[in-house]
């Protein structure tokens, strides 16, 4: 192996430590300093201390004790150089002592040892805005960046860096405990952790940008927390509702790109490949939940898809019942998202004209200005009933506002095909 291809396979070794380790990472470093900026910039310069090191000494057998101890190091040297932190090293010391970067100290209140949960019920805290529970757990836990968090809430990157900043300040001024609550205080913070899991497990399903439109260690993350969430509120349907929807959607995730990376769409999907063994864990974990009696939006949306793991081809899909169910969402989520996908359901159970009747209000109301979902949705309803010239229109808009890389591959497929006919 020369020297270029040596470099070249530890920068892969980081990038990949990076989507697996830096929850936890970042979780450890949280807990043993309680300062969460130090623990970020920490762990931002152990990830970049690897790739020399590892380019030196090779990539090592565990890559993600490595950058945690090196992470904590850096941690201990900068507490160690400021005097006001002189309180928190006589801390982390204790914290350290009781257990290492993969083995944490038992939490007493709640029986959960795992760093990364308590990160994502100390994110969740009810004193913070529902907004900055979900944007601070996507920043620290799943690392990603403040352009993406910001495309995936559709507001300027100016705007969710503020909503980052005060989410901090706000956790350190109120003393806001580094836990997961003990059983009386689960119900409060549900919504909120939910919700986190649930974005979690979209942006890894269908990432904002990139090159890639998968990026399956934070699909695998967000079913890993749902799982213990479920363990945690096994009474609670609309956390079986919501593990339920991420293994009914994550049956089908291999399927979703071709090996070019390309985006296969659902209707011609290989169904045989899905894993149908998730998807009949996803569809019992559903029929437990409704058996509760309190459905919610989680459960709904599991259902929708349900209606399409279980259909044998794509004709035989229940578009009619999909309509349904999502009219019944948007009574839970009055959501122009919502609106939108009740549109597409309309628009293959009615007819293309249907579903273009709700996409023109949508766009009337102007909420979803800038979501390249709502003119790719005109233009593939106008494709279906043979209007390509208007079709090749909005798919022209659609690709000035994709920012994914396969989807762009996908709609410059689909101009191309509306402009030849």
């Amino acid at each position: 192996m020369n020297e270029n291809e040596r470099a070249d396979g530890v920068e892969e070794a980081v990038a990949a430590a990076f989507r697996e380790e830096w929850g936890q990472v970042v979780a450890t470093l949280i807990r043993v300093t309680g300062d969460w900026d130090l623990a970020e910039e920490c762990a931002q310069d152990a990830f970049a201390q690897a790739l020399d090191r590892w380019r030196r000494d090779g990539v090592p057998r565990r890559p993600g004790a490595w950058l945690t101890t090196t992470a904590r190091n850096r941690a201990m040297d900068v507490l160690r150089r400021e005097a006001v932190g002189a309180a928190k090293l006589r801390e982390a010391a204790v914290l350290a002592r009781d257990g290492g970067p993969f083995d944490p100290h038992f939490d007493n209140d709640s029986g959960v040892t795992d760093d990364r949960l308590r990160l994502l019920f100390t994110c969740c805290h009810p004193a913070l805005p529902i907004e900055a529970r979900v944007a601070l757990t996507l920043r620290t836990l799943a690392g990603l960046t403040t352009p993406e968090i910001a495309r995936a809430f559709l507001v300027p990157e100016a705007t969710m860096a503020q909503r980052l900043v005060r989410a901090k300040r706000k956790i350190r001024n109120a003393g806001i405990p580094y836990r997961v609550p003990p059983a009386h205080l689960l119900p409060e913070r549900t919504t909120g952790v939910l919700g986190v899991v649930y974005l979690l497990f979209n942006e890894g399903y269908a990432a904002t940008s990139g090159a890639d439109l998968l990026r399956t260690n934070l699909c695998a993350e967000a079913v890993r927390l749902a799982r213990v969430l479920a363990r945690l509120m096994p009474d609670e349907p609309e956390v079986l509702g919501l593990l339920a929807l991420l293994l009914l959607h994550d049956a089908r995730r291999n399927t979703r790109v071709n090996a070019a990376g390309d985006l296969v769409t659902l209707e011609v999907q290989d169904r045989t490949a899905w894993d149908r063994a998730e998807a009949d864990e996803g569809a019992a974990l559903l029929e437990t939940a409704l058996r509760r009696g309190r459905p919610g939006p989680y459960q709904i949306q599991a259902a929708i898809a349900a209606c399409h793991v279980t259909a044998a081809t794509a004709e035989e899909t229940d578009w009619a019942d999909i309509a349904a169910l999502y009219g019944e969402l948007a009574r839970h989520v009055p959501s122009d998202v919502v609106r939108l996908n009740r549109a597409v359901a309309v628009g293959m159970s009615e007819s293309p004209e249907a579903g273009l009747a709700l996409v023109a209000e949508l766009e009337k109301a102007g909420d979803l200005a800038g979501y390249h979902l709502l003119p790719a949705t005109r233009a593939d309803l106008l494709r279906r009933s043979g209007r390509m010239g208007e079709a090749a229109e909005a798919y022209e808009k659609a690709l000035e506002l994709v920012e994914n890389d396969a989807e762009r591959r996908f709609l410059e497929k689909r101009l191309a095909e509306c402009r030849s006919a």
